[in-house]
């Protein structure tokens, strides 16, 4: 899984480092609890998309409310989490009132106003079905750009976002049921035959929208994350590495192909 911290919505040109954050199975046998059997040697992945948007609210607001700003977890094409994530607590700086907040459904997001930056924790709770460990990420909160002059724009947010890829190894056959046509879920390709009915659930359309990111207000400052973009940005750190391991080697073979310095005769010889 690779990750990329941007600034003001612009691309990083640099090269994205690749990691993936594995979460290992509960140590409980799943059975016991009610759940069902685990598919072995499969994985089931969930992109996500986590940052911040930050408007400057212009010269007449106050010092202490400087900027309106909004932190989220949300799909890496903005689907809906909730298959996955039952909720998301946000730690914000101890000068907030009530500064852990707790996101029981999506979006999961919360909105603040403030002057400074600080480092908010992220922490990711998922269903009983799916893992029973958390999952805690950190961000920092950024609300002034890095790379303009002059006076900051109240039309043009700061934006922050990573990318990350949560591995779900030897899922329950329950979990795989559910999600298994789920659009923000990437699941793995099972042998022919094989099937397993999805759970019927009760239709809550009100949960359904407060989910759906599609339309989200922000959504025109997200970012475009796709496994077709990583790739390419790891082609090109693969490259970059090649080219300064030929550079190195060229230098090696320099230095061996110099004369070297004899050592002077001792006096005793």
């Amino acid at each position: 899984m690779s990750t990329r911290k941007q600034g003001d919505g612009q691309p990083d040109d640099g090269g994205a480092g690749l990691k993936r954050l594995k979460l290992t199975k509960s140590s409980e046998d799943p059975e016991k609890k009610g759940l069902s059997r685990r598919l072995k040697d499969a994985e089931i992945s969930l992109p996500i998309v986590y940052g911040t948007i930050a408007f400057y609210l212009g010269r007449k607001a106050s010092e202490s409310q400087s900027h309106k700003w909004t932190v989220y977890v949300r799909g890496a094409t903005n689907e809906d989490l909730s298959a996955v994530i039952k909720r998301v607590v946000f730690q914000l700086h101890p000068s907030f009132n009530n500064p852990t907040r707790v996101v029981e459904a999506p979006p999961f997001e919360l909105s603040e106003c403030g002057w400074g930056e600080f480092e908010i924790a992220i922490s990711l709770f998922f269903h009983p079905d799916v893992c029973e460990k958390q999952l805690d990420l950190y961000h920092h909160l950024k609300l002034y750009p890095e790379d303009e002059s002059g006076p900051q724009s109240t039309k043009k947010p700061v934006v922050v976002e990573s990318y990350d890829e949560i591995v779900f190894p030897d899922p329950s056959e329950a979990f795989y049921a559910r999600v298994q046509n789920n659009p923000a879920v990437i699941v793995p390709r099972m042998p022919a035959g094989f099937n397993i009915s999805a759970p019927v659930a009760p239709e809550n359309t009100n949960e359904r929208e407060r989910g759906d990111t599609k339309d989200h207000p922000l959504s025109q400052w997200f970012m475009n994350f796709s496994e077709a973009d990583e790739l390419l940005k790891l082609a090109a750190a693969r490259q970059q590495v090649q080219a300064h391991i030929v550079k190195l080697r060229r230098q090696l073979s320099v230095m061996d192909g110099m004369p070297q310095l004899s050592k002077p005769a001792s006096a005793y010889e």
